[in-house]
């Protein structure tokens, strides 16, 4: 497949066309460091930026901001704010500039205008037009230089399916236009022809994502589905028009889907012939080579070539980010030479089978342009079969000196307003500043030695970058990366063998022995309340007594066990739930309807929880040591005795094991009584218990009536905690019936309880609409808005609230309601009918209060309700205050800043709440004054992790520490000091002495 050729003999070339290329690209700098102080303001920005890290960071969040700010008042006050950082060192002229009392005033004002025209100007550099009428004139003036063009429409995320139909569309009138502009333009042989071939003058690029609003390679057979019938209108029109299309390469986690999609639709008869169609590939990414080679495979079957776009990448931060908050395995090579070899080994893949692959290699790296001329003059590859790509407004110079020698270049134009192209800008503005950038380097007159060197690195070798929590603390487990196709058939077959076990009956577990019951109750499947996952025996009074008893028999050998033992249970459970992981997950998902990728979210949750708390006790025993001379004091902890486990339904796996290990690992023995309509997943749990060697009476599986078993056990004189997970009525009993003395009792029974919220996000007028209507979409709807951190208010200022009510409308639509089970539903049913029909109480009573903005119908035959969102709702209304626990979420315009956080806080909870906004003094002032335990900003408010958000909160939302936090397992301890004089005869030991 590979003509064999040693690298080594391109080097010689390379470096002689790079000398070439280079020698045509710089200019004399001393020259341009004389005019530096009279460059204009959007060249000093960049300037200072690349000088001034500190000052880079803030300068780009303002630039991102601007677009939303809607006036010159605003621009100067967010100018201050961003750059007045006492961290920030600021060039003279910008510190003169800034020097304003009032954002108002005159010199305010000037301070605005002068920036923002400055960064309008530097967007106009990258951006090759506002509109239409622009772009042609933009791509007449490259053709006039020889240049041919794609051009690429920026826009906003696409977040619904109108937005992605409305993507086709101006697709469609683009090529048209062109088009149509194109009939005027005279044939230039450089780039409108090849070899005797013609090629399209028009070429547009595409983001594959963009053409639906739900693309997720977990629902690969939808996405493709819904994806590829846009995709036939948008090539079938092309080919009408004698366009190009070319397809663009995103994030990672598309990677395959994009390319899977695309290799099907290719070689269906209709475009199997088509040679004027494109595909990108990142160098960037470890698995790029790997890619290629398969894409040549796949072009030599299909017989027919088409354009390789070879990349370095674009979302290097996002992909880093990304694998670190998911501990996965970074998918982007961390060190630029090992990009750049990985390119270079690539461009080398794609010339040596030119009878296969047209080539296309975009990069403004002199060396990686130079090593692909080298090649092709190598290997005689037809002009036809490569080209050069820049992207507009970035190596010019280069274009320009490629052009000179005869080359096909081929610029890259972004087009479409300012506002959605602020994102694009930022990445262009980061690559041009950054210190490895190629560009960067050239200004700065480095050697032309180094600029040129090869980039030598064994690819094999090359780490990836450290994760910041390997380098110390709790590093938790990976959730699953379902972009994977192994992931997702994993999961299929976890289903198949769950679905063989439905209907088993599962029995209370009372001191080692599974005992019989009088009284049985059906688990049903919410999706589809026809289907039995499980019969659960409810234990009696009498038999919850015997377990009491089991328990208080067991207490004193395992308090005493060592913490090491007892941690060792815990951490041998977290590698059987690990093993088991789609196993649990598609017990969730049948058992509480919960969607496969929030269920598998769970389990990583439980086994965390089990991780760090064996780590935390393991901590916590090495006690504290106050010694003095002559007296050693110890401050250590002990098991409290027996704890009562109340459990919810909606984290059926995770917030059981997280309390039950919690109390386990602190040698308290621990009964657990689950949620009824969640008891098959707390008997697997007590399953992978057993199998861990909790020994017999330390803990015991007892499900039960609330109301009997329930309350008969935290009534009891020898409980001596309470951990409880549920309604703000049942904790607020549970409170108060622990606090009265019963006869016999001894001690105050201890209680933790978590009750809810009435979760608030306030988007100001400076939020990222994109980012906010997501995050809202997400923690509103997420498992049908039934989690306790779930967003059930959304408070947004007036100058956006109509703009982001239209959106956030058009987003729920596009969601899918359905079985939980299928990999396409986004929102599945409610737990049950009690529930179902205590929601739709609460939407009759939104309809008296508020304006409906969006009532979605859901399917019949399970327990559904389409979200619901209500707009213009006053903040004392019922649907503003009370929780409801379900896909409800109530929309309430305020006026100002100070108005919104006084209705976040103007309810009886405080557990989470969210604020999207890019203005500094907004997002310090909610970190004090917003009242909830958790506050997340510019994020959704949902899926807190072990050690990295503690939850839980006050109010009337709970009591207790934060589960998963340093200060939870105190709670499950008595804290002791002992202390002992060691003074004998007025001597004592003393440290360090012979």
């Amino acid at each position: 497949m590979v003509l064999q050729v040693k690298t080594s003999t391109y080097e010689a070339k390379t470096q002689e066309i790079a000398k070439q290329l280079l020698a045509a690209t710089q200019e004399n700098r001393s020259f341009l460091g004389s005019l530096r102080d009279q460059m204009r303001w959007d060249d000093k920005l960049l300037a200072w930026a690349m000088s001034n890290p500190g000052l880079r960071v803030q300068l780009f969040r303002f630039i991102d901001t601007l677009p939303a700010l809607q006036n010159k008042p605003e621009i100067a006050a967010h100018l201050q704010e961003y750059l007045g950082e006492e961290s920030v060192e600021l060039p003279s002229a910008l510190k003169g500039m800034l020097n304003f009392a009032n954002p108002d005033s005159m010199p305010g004002q000037v301070a605005a205008t002068t920036v923002s025209t400055a960064v309008e100007t530097l967007a106009h550099k990258y951006i090759s037009g506002e509109n239409i009428k622009q772009v042609i004139k933009t791509v007449e003036r490259l053709r006039k230089d020889k240049m041919a063009f794609t051009i690429d429409l920026l826009g906003e995320a696409v977040i619904t399916e109108t937005e992605a139909q409305s993507y086709l569309e101006r697709y469609l009138e683009l090529m048209q236009q062109l088009v149509e502009a194109s009939k005027n333009w005279s044939v230039i042989p450089a780039i409108d022809q090849a070899d005797g071939e013609a090629i399209p003058q028009v070429q547009v690029s595409v983001k594959l994502t963009a053409f639906y609003s739900q693309f997720d390679p977990l629902d690969a057979e939808g996405s493709e589905e819904r994806v590829s019938d846009r995709i036939r209108i948008l090539l079938r029109r092309a080919k009408e028009l004698g366009a190009a299309v070319h397809f663009d390469m995103e994030q990672y986690a598309y990677k395959d889907l994009t390319l899977n999609i695309l290799q099907k639709l290719l070689l269906e008869d209709e475009f199997r012939q088509r040679t004027d169609i494109g595909v990108t590939i990142q160098a960037y990414l470890r698995d790029s080579e790997e890619d290629a080679k398969k894409l040549i495979s796949w072009l030599q079957r299909r017989s027919y070539p088409l354009t390789v776009r070879l990349v370095k990448g674009a979302y290097w931060d996002q992909e880093t980010i990304k694998a670190e908050q998911k501990h996965w395995e970074q998918p982007v090579y961390n060190d630029k030479a090992a990009t750049d070899a990985n390119f270079e080994t690539i461009t080398q893949l794609l010339l040596e089978n030119h009878q296969y692959v047209y080539a296309a290699i975009g990069s403004h790296n002199v060396r990686s342009q130079a090593r692909a001329i080298a090649i092709a003059q190598s290997l005689n590859v037809p002009r036809r079969h490569f080209e050069m790509q820049v992207l507009y407004g970035m190596g010019d110079k280069l274009a320009k000196a490629l052009v000179d020698q005869g080359y096909r270049v081929r610029v890259y134009c972004p087009y479409g307003e300012l506002l959605p192209g602020m994102a694009y800008l930022i990445r262009r503005l980061l690559e041009n500043t950054a210190n490895s950038s190629f560009l960067r380097q050239n200004l700065e007159n480095r050697p032309i030695e180094e600029l040129l060197a090869p980039p030598n690195m064994d690819l094999s070798h090359a780490k990836a970058q450290r994760r910041k929590e390997e380098e110390g603390g709790f590093f938790g487990v990976a959730d699953t990366d379902y972009s994977e196709e192994e992931a997702v058939i994993k999961s299929a077959a976890a289903f198949k063998l769950v679905r063989q076990q439905l209907g088993r009956t599962y029995l209370p577990l009372v001191n080692g022995e599974y005992v019989n019951t009088a009284e049985f109750v059906d688990s049903l499947n919410p999706s589809d309340f026809s289907e039995v996952v499980g019969k659960v025996g409810l234990l009696s009074v009498a038999q919850a007594e015997e377990a009491m008893l089991a328990a208080k028999t067991a207490f004193p050998a395992w308090k005493k066990t060592p913490v090491q033992q007892r941690a060792g249970v815990l951490r041998k459970a977290a590698d059987l739930m690990e093993s088991r992981r789609a196993e649990l997950a598609a017990w969730i998902v049948l058992e509480v309807g919960k969607p496969v990728k929030e269920a598998d979210g769970e389990v990583s949750e439980a086994i965390d929880f089990c991780l760090y708390y064996a780590a935390e006790m393991e901590r916590l025993d090495a006690g504290v040591i106050y010694d003095v001379a002559g007296e050693t004091n110890r401050y250590i902890y002990q098991a409290r005795g027996i704890a009562v486990v109340i459990s919810p339904w909606n984290f059926p796996l995770a917030i059981a094991c997280g309390m039950t290990v919690a109390a386990l690992v602190a040698g308290n023995c621990t009964l657990l009584k689950p949620a009824e309509t969640s008891s098959v997943i707390t008997a697997k749990f007590t399953e992978i218990l057993i199998e861990a060697g909790i020994p017999k009476g330390v803990f015991q599986y007892v499900p039960g009536k609330g109301s009997e078993v329930g309350a008969y056990l935290v009534n009891h004189a020898d409980t001596h905690i309470i951990a409880f997970t549920g309604s703000q009525e049942v904790g607020c009993r549970i409170y108060a019936e622990a606090a009265t003395l019963k006869p016999g009792q001894k001690h105050l029974k201890r209680v933790i309880a978590e009750m809810g919220g009435k979760n608030a996000i306030i988007v100001d007028e400076s939020a990222d609409l994109d980012q906010a209507v997501v995050g809202v979409v997400q923690s509103a709807f997420g498992y049908s808005g039934q989690k306790c951190s779930a967003c059930s208010r959304v408070i947004v200022l007036q100058p956006v609230y109509d703009a982001f009510v239209r959106r956030l409308v058009e987003a729920t639509k596009s969601l899918n309601i359905g079985e939980a089970e299928l990999p396409s539903t986004q929102v599945g049913p409610v737990i049950d009918a009690k529930a179902r029909d205590r929601i739709l109480e609460y939407i009759e009573k939104g309809k008296t209060e508020a304006q409906v903005a969006l009532e979605l119908t859901a399917p019949e035959q399970g327990y559904y309700i389409g979200p619901v969102i209500f707009s213009d709702v006053p903040a004392d209304a019922t649907i503003a205050q009370q929780e409801i626990f379900g896909p409800v979420l109530a929309v309430t315009r305020v006026k100002d800043f100070a108005e919104a956080l006084a209705v976040a806080n103007g309810t009886n909870y405080a557990l989470t709440g969210g604020i999207y906004s890019r203005t500094p003094s907004h997002i310090q002032q909610a970190q004090t004054d917003f009242e909830v335990g958790n506050v997340y900003i510019n994020r959704n408010i949902t899926g807190a992790i072990v050690a990295r958000q503690p939850f839980g909160g006050f109010k009337l939302s709970g009591v207790g520490s934060k589960a998963g936090g340093p200060d939870y397992l105190l709670q499950f301890l008595e804290p002791r000091t002992v202390t002992e004089n060691i003074q004998r005869q007025g001597f004592a030991p003393i440290e360090g002495a012979e």
